[in-house]
């Protein structure tokens, strides 16, 4: 995800170089990068890293991206999506290669976590790319152990935009997490909705209910973030516990 807000840095934030240790492709449009940066310090899942790109002429350009690598993980995360008018993700996702070195700092954002130490339930509502602070809660949230129930409502416009997908469904059957998508352009063969946008019926019919106070996590788009947090406070979520995250179109 890219073009993340989030709260204040955990610590003091610099600049520190970071190698990029694998790569692969999500999506057509999308890839994921293995970032190997020793001087940081350990992350907690749903805070996000800002990387800097610099031109041989000294130009420098800089995104945010949420990390998708649980807490704590030794080596980082990120997925990016390719921005057509981008400066940054063109390059990260069509010429960063396997042993380039480049500026990060970080990790950034105190609000939108989420900590094993949570027991309450905790539901996850990600537009896009937008769940990609998500999945390092779920990996977190695998790798704690933790029974907390946990549910992820993934609204993506078509099967092949799925971030994560095999990982994703591997959770869902194994419990980790309750896994339901909304596909708004295009669906699945045989899928029993057709195509469209995640609505407050949607919200009420697969999320967890107000009632069993849950902590709810939302991140994506701005039209998308402010439509599912208006329909989460008229379904009677305390706004307190609703965190939301957004990003623009920047690359």
């Amino acid at each position: 995800m890219s073009g993340a807000l989030g709260g204040p840095p955990a610590g003091p934030v610099r600049w520190v170089p970071a190698t990029v240790t694998a790569a692969w492709m999500e999506t057509p449009g999308s890839r994921s990068l293995l970032l190997d940066a020793p001087e940081l310090a350990p992350a907690l899942a749903g805070q996000h890293v800002d990387i800097r790109l610099t031109a041989p002429d000294g130009y420098t350009a800089q995104r945010s991206y949420s990390l998708a690598s649980p807490a704590g993980a030794e080596q980082l995360q990120v997925t990016v999506d390719r921005m057509p008018d981008g400066e940054v993700s063109p390059y990260l996702v069509d010429g960063l290669e396997v042993g380039d070195s480049i500026e990060v700092r970080g990790p950034i954002g105190g609000w939108f976590v989420w900590r094993p130490e949570q027991t309450e339930p905790v539901q996850l509502l990600a537009g896009g790319s937008g769940v990609v602070p998500m999945m390092s809660m779920i990996r977190t949230h695998a790798a704690s152990g933790s029974t907390a129930p946990l549910r992820l409502l993934y609204s993506v416009r078509t099967p092949a935009g799925r971030f994560y997908t095999e990982e994703l469904d591997r959770l869902a059957a194994d419990g980790v997490v309750d896994l339901q998508y909304v596909f708004t352009r295009e669906t699945p063969p045989e899928w029993p909705r057709q195509a469209g946008r995640l609505t407050p019926a949607l919200v009420m019919e697969f999320g967890i209910v107000a009632a069993d106070a849950p902590s709810v996590y939302v991140c994506g788009p701005t039209p998308f973030v402010e439509s599912v947090a208006d329909a989460l406070v008229r379904l009677g979520h305390d706004p307190s516990r609703v965190r939301t995250e957004r990003f623009g179109a920047s690359g």
